[in-house]
């Protein structure tokens, strides 16, 4: 069996967690075979599903959120497979940066991501709630590809670049480069001002050590990414995808940091609703009693 998976543009998250995802459930169902295909990313990967131009898509968060609730538009009927990865919201700069609260940054150049990427819809959801907007109050740059952030933040195009999560390529290249990083989040007020206004996203933290040099816990707010299934896969194909994946469970987790939070446990948990998880997935996870 044949599917076809839409990640994102080369360097940012999604195709480096296809490539994690593909190779294990190859170890656990050799039969199964999955073939990534780079798109835009998560604004891209919807429409694609919708019109069953591939089987299986990375979605991030709040894309899902939108396209699942009907957010000015009516509500998809795609579904979720699996929840891949939390996903807390950060800036990353430079070291030596005078920048250290997201006040800091107004008026400055930050690259907000790849322009389908979800990433940049996070970032406007979190600075909405702050009472800021990406292009009124930033010099707004978004990237053709993910992984050309980290370079615009080292020699000073920018002056900070938006991410998510752990394990994140473009947080991990600029903590990595001489001088090191620091990370920039909302304070907690900002934290509780975000929340309060778009309750849908989650507090969420990212363990000191996940990236070089950061040594303490990093608190913000973000959301569930998810590997979703276009409209017409149908029950037994889904079926068969989410037992592969929860008996790859170690596998992906062994290939990347952000992996082990792939499990059938977290799907189960991550979706807003059950009626949102594809009926294949949703049967399988009863009988191994992730849910009842």
């Amino acid at each position: 069996m044949k599917l076809t998976l839409g990640t994102a543009t080369p360097g940012g998250g999604f195709p480096v967690y296809g490539d994690a995802v593909i190779a294990a459930v190859r170890d656990v169902d050799p039969t199964l075979e999955i073939e990534p295909r780079n798109t835009k990313g998560s604004t891209e990967n919807v429409p694609l599903l919708e019109r069953n131009e591939v089987d299986l898509a990375l979605v991030q968060g709040e894309v899902a959120y939108e396209a699942l609730q009907g957010v000015g538009r009516t509500p998809s009927p795609i579904r979720i497979v699996a929840a891949m990865y939390s996903t807390p919201g950060m800036f990353v700069v430079r070291a030596d940066s005078p920048a250290r609260t997201v006040a800091d940054l107004r008026g400055k150049s930050v690259a907000f991501g790849a322009r389908g990427s979800g990433l940049v819809l996070l970032a406007r959801y979190v600075l909405d709630g702050l009472g800021l907007d990406q292009d009124r109050d930033f010099q707004a740059v978004y990237l053709d590809r993910a992984g050309d952030g980290p370079a615009m933040v080292q020699d000073g195009r920018v002056a900070a670049l938006w991410g998510a999560g752990v394990g994140w390529p473009g947080f991990t290249a600029v903590a990595k480069a001489p001088g090191g990083a620091r990370f920039i989040v909302p304070d907690a007020e900002g934290l509780r001002r975000i929340q309060a206004k778009h309750a849908f996203l989650k507090p969420l933290t990212v363990p000191a050590g996940s990236y070089p040099g950061q040594d303490a816990p990093i608190r913000s707010l973000g959301s569930w990414s998810f590997i979703m299934a276009r409209p017409g896969l149908s029950d037994d194909v889904a079926y068969r995808v989410a037992k592969a994946l929860h008996l790859a469970e170690a596998g992906i987790a062994r290939r990347l940091p952000q992996g082990k939070e792939t499990t059938a446990a977290n799907t189960a948990a991550a979706a807003p609703r059950p009626e949102l998880i594809h009926p294949g997935v949703w049967r399988y996870l009863i009988e191994i009693g992730a849910r009842h």
